[in-house]
């Protein structure tokens, strides 16, 4: 399994992946679904024999499996009031930037 570190800047919340370390015993048993979980997640493998550390490292980025626009829901309640309303704002008030 791979640990999840939760870094916090600012109040706001970073999740960082990492990497998975296995013992040479457990690289030998399981190298197959090891390599295939380093090509799904891209994320390095860490190999411990007698105290002497190794990488296994993706060259490639992880596979792509899902389509992320078949993540969003629909939400009909997001807008409250006519929604053409939101057309004809005019920000021009709001949002004070000097571009010279």
């Amino acid at each position: 399994m791979v640990q999840i570190q939760v870094l916090l800047i600012d109040n706001a919340k970073f999740l960082i992946k990492v990497m998975k370390k296995v013992t040479q015993k457990e690289l030998i048993n399981n190298i197959k679904e090891l390599l295939d979980e380093i090509i799904k997640t891209g994320i390095p493998l860490e190999i411990d024999k007698n105290g002497k550390l190794f990488q296994i490292i993706p060259l490639e980025k992880p596979v792509e499996t899902k389509d992320k626009l078949k993540n969003l829901t629909f939400k009909p309640d997001v807008i409250e009031g006519n929604p053409d309303d939101l057309v004809n704002i005019s920000w021009e008030q709001e949002v004070n930037i000097d571009l010279s």
